[in-house]
C-alpha cells in the first residue's frame, strides 16, 4: 500500500510541474493568464487529477481563467501524456485555491490586531 502512495504523490508532482511549464509557455488563451498551479491531487486509479490554481483578481477575471483551463483541459492533458509516458492519464479537473487569499486575508487581520494593541498599551 505504502508504494501505491508514494507513486500517487510522485505522479501528481509531475503532473504539477508539467501542468505549470505547459500553461505559462505554450497555452496562449488570454483568459487564463498568469495562473500558479500549487498543487495536484490524484485518485488511486489515476481516472481523475484535481489541479489547483490560485491568481490574483476578482471573482470574473477567475470565472474567465477557470473557463480558460476548462476548454484547454484535453489539449493540456494530452501534452502531459506524451510528455510522462503514462498508461492512463488522469482527466484534469481546475480547482481555485483560495489558501492564498486566505493567508492574506489573515495577516492584515493579525497586523491590524497588533497595530491595535500598540495603541492601547495595558496597565501593568
Amino acid at each position: 500500500m505504502p508504494k501505491d502512495v508514494s507513486r500517487t504523490h510522485r505522479v501528481a508532482e509531475q503532473i504539477q510541474r508539467e501542468l505549470a511549464e505547459l500553461i505559462q509557455l505554450e497555452l496562449k488563451d488570454p483568459r487564463v493568464g498568469m495562473i500558479t498551479v500549487t498543487g495536484v491531487e490524484v485518485t488511486s486509479d489515476y481516472s481523475h487529477a484535481k489541479v489547483f490554481f490560485s491568481l490574483l483578481g476578482d471573482q470574473e477575471r477567475l470565472q474567465q481563467a477557470l473557463t480558460g483551463l476548462n476548454s484547454a483541459a484535453g489539449y493540456l492533458r494530452s501534452q502531459v501524456a506524451h510528455r510522462m509516458k503514462l498508461r492512463i492519464m488522469p482527466a484534469l479537473h481546475f480547482v481555485h485555491d483560495t489558501s492564498i487569499e486566505q493567508g492574506m486575508r489573515l495577516d492584515k487581520l493579525i497586523s491590524e490586531a497588533v497595530a491595535e494593541d500598540a495603541r492601547h498599551p495595558v496597565d501593568e
